[in-house]
């Protein structure tokens, strides 16, 4: 179904004769609260939107795509300027595609299929995306102690790469990076997974494979604000020692980067087959000694300041059981 937003009744009248010829269904309408109507009546596949209708165009245009429920709907702005200014304008909006007027059938038809035909890869991504987080379920769902792990970091990336001022499509990376970070250990067995005790060297590499089983089944979101990158990076460290490739500072991409604290801090505070949770601020004081070292320290600084915890930076961990050096309580709660 298509909506055609126009003011100008015979340039409605116009685009409505030529797509019901090619087989559409059409819903009209003159004016903002009209396409509001619309919406909430029945959600359509392509709205093409005049920008000078009443209401304001661009703002329709920016309140579909900023709602969750209707982002995904493609978007043509009409326009009957020749303006590159106002074009580009459209574009930032948030709009699939410029039309402008007057136009040709042949091309006004074309338009139509061309932005159909996005929509419907632009479903089939998200099918595969939600697809993908309920295998990342599944694997969480193996161990009962990391239960609404891949939650918990997505949402505390997202919200660090938010104050780290990342654009919008970094930070829908970064969320969906969090959440399928973990992806790869659908490839490890339960008795290395589950092991209560410390990894033999040939059970850690095994472990240390999940990153890339984890970008391999990513792949397929390429197209939609791929998080391979996140999945096969969020196990290297700042200093160049972390696995699979050894990456040093900002070679690791920085949404890889931002998942790394998040995950870290979520495994410090959280119960694991093999080592109890530690206190909060144990985990913030342990973020600290990695700084810059295991950690990105704007990253790590960002986590602390999320928290609150940015001043006050001579907190101490509580000691286990025998005194421990920083470097080593980085290591020893280094998620698996």
């Amino acid at each position: 179904m298509i909506l055609v937003a126009d003011d100008d009744e015979d340039v409605r009248a116009q685009i409505v004769a030529h797509l019901a010829a090619a087989g559409y269904r059409i819903v009209e309408s003159g004016d903002g609260n009209g396409v509001r109507d619309a919406l909430s009546a029945a959600k359509p596949d392509l709205v093409l939107l005049d920008i000078h209708l009443p209401g304001d165009g661009f703002a329709i245009c920016r309140e579909i795509k900023s709602d969750a429920r209707t982002r995904l709907i493609s978007i043509a702005h009409l326009i009957g300027s020749i303006d590159r200014r106002e074009r580009i304008a459209a574009l930032e909006a948030g709009a699939d595609d410029v039309i402008a007027k007057p136009f040709e059938a042949a091309e006004l038809l074309t338009r139509v299929r061309s932005l159909l035909r996005a929509r419907r890869v632009t479903e089939q991504l998200v099918s595969t995306e939600a697809v993908m987080i309920a295998l990342a379920k599944t694997v969480e769902a193996r161990d009962l102690y990391t239960e609404r792990h891949l939650f918990r970091v997505a949402e505390r990336a997202a919200r660090l790469a938010v104050l780290m001022g990342v654009a919008r499509e970094t930070v829908e990376v970064v969320r969906l990076g969090g959440l399928l970070h973990d992806l790869g250990k659908i490839g490890v067995p339960d008795r290395i997974l589950l092991k209560p005790g410390v990894l033999t060297r040939r059970e850690f590499d095994l472990v240390k494979t999940h990153p890339m089983t984890g970008a391999e089944i990513v792949k397929p979101l390429a197209a939609y604000g791929s998080p391979e990158r996140v999945v096969l990076h969020h196990h290297e460290r700042f200093d160049g020692t972390g696995y699979p490739f050894g990456l040093r500072g900002t070679d690791i991409p920085l949404g890889a980067r931002i998942v790394a604290v998040s995950d870290a801090f979520d495994a410090i505070t959280t119960d694991r087959p093999y080592r109890p949770s530690r206190p909060i601020a144990d985990a913030l004081a342990i973020l600290e000694s990695g700084r810059g070292s295991h950690w990105d320290p704007d990253a790590v600084d960002g986590f602390l300041e999320l928290y609150g915890a940015l001043a006050e930076r001579a907190v101490e961990p509580v000691p286990d059981a025998a005194p421990v050096s920083p470097a080593r309580s980085v290591r020893a709660f280094e998620p698996r």
